[in-house]
């Protein structure tokens, strides 16, 4: 769910996240996250929600991505790519925050884009970092790879939100992580090479953003 990538000039489709869009419009839920204005953003504002209910893909990525990698030599899902990545979250731990979201963004979107129906032959599937390493994804992909880097890092899951939104320029769904620092919302998207205050961007209309501990709706 993306637009076209900033590597590979690839265009992702619409339909690889009309159903999560939809979820996440339809579901009524009552408000008990404490600080909604903390989740503004792009203009929107944000109502936060606890619970990752509505959230089947993102719930299955949280009980699994420490699964084990597997091997080097057979299947599909390749150990060494999981232990390379390893092998870079230390090289970059010892950077200033600031260099680690860099690092992260560029090194993330080297990767090539792929459509789930192509990937997966199902419309949207959200993939775990050792899926993405051996088999590639999709904008939710780079998402999810970097903020589980950024928490291998250190980095807290109440200062990150993966971020399902509209691209009003190319009228397509899209997806991009956002990290709250020093008071600013950071962007790491699989779009744009550098990592950029959100309040530079004119064209994103959020729909919804979720993390560990919970989600909030965006509205204007």
């Amino acid at each position: 769910m993306a637009g076209t990538n900033a590597v590979t000039g690839t265009r992702p489709g619409f339909a690889t996240i009309c159903a999560a869009l939809i979820l996440a419009c339809c579901v009524i839920a009552a408000p008990s996250l404490a600080d909604a204005k903390a989740g503004d953003l792009f203009g929107y504002k944000a109502t936060p929600y606890s619970g990752l209910k509505p959230f089947p893909k993102w719930r299955k990525v949280l009980a699994t991505y420490k699964d084990r990698p597997g091997d080097c030599v057979s299947g599909k899902y390749n150990r060494c790519a999981h232990q390379k990545w390893r092998a870079l979250i230390e090289e970059w731990r010892s950077l200033p925050k600031e260099k680690q979201l860099e690092k992260i963004n560029r090194h993330m979107n080297l990767f090539r884009y792929i459509l789930d129906p192509i990937n997966w032959g199902v419309r949207d599937y959200w993939e775990i970092p050792k899926e993405f390493f051996a088999r590639f994804g999709d904008c939710e992909d780079y998402a999810i790879v970097k903020y589980f880097t950024l928490r291998a890092l250190g980095w807290s899951a109440k200062d990150m939100k993966i971020v399902v939104l509209q691209d009003v320029n190319l009228g397509i769904a899209h997806a991009i992580l956002v990290v709250n620092y020093k008071g600013k919302n950071l962007v790491l998207d699989n779009q744009i090479g550098q990592v950029v205050d959100a309040t530079r961007i004119r064209h994103y209309r959020p729909i919804y953003s979720v993390n560990e501990i919970g989600w909030w709706r965006h509205k204007p």
